[in-house]
């Protein structure tokens, strides 16, 4: 199979990953750096630094907003939790998904008819 089927951008899919494993509630950087490999948009763990950026630009976009936890041992950690317009862009996310796998299911049925 040749080498050129396919895309790889799997840093156009961070934002709704990180946008959804919030929507299960507040997490540190790390716990979503290890969370959202199982959506499966990323092979492996993801780049930290990729994921620090995105989580960063979300918060000064107003998508996420994040809090210092200085509780228990070893360094502060930044805690990110989703905000409402954060939600409102997932729900976006989720329509634009729906309308390509309709263009894909769409484009494979077409190819499958006789």
């Amino acid at each position: 199979m040749s080498q050129k089927v396919g895309g790889s951008k799997p840093q156009r899919y961070v934002q709704p990953s990180l946008l959804m494993a919030l929507r299960s509630g507040p997490s540190y950087g790390y716990q979503l750096i290890q969370s959202i490999g199982d959506y499966g948009f990323l092979r492996g763990d993801a780049p930290p630094g990729m994921i620090y950026r995105h989580l960063r630009q979300m918060d000064d976009e107003g998508l996420v907003s994040s809090t210092w936890d200085a509780e228990g041992d070893g360094p502060a950690k930044r805690v990110y939790s989703v905000t409402a317009e954060g939600l409102e862009v997932l729900e976006a996310w989720i329509l634009h998904m729906e309308r390509q796998r309709d263009k894909l299911d769409a484009f494979i049925r077409r190819y499958r008819e006789p």
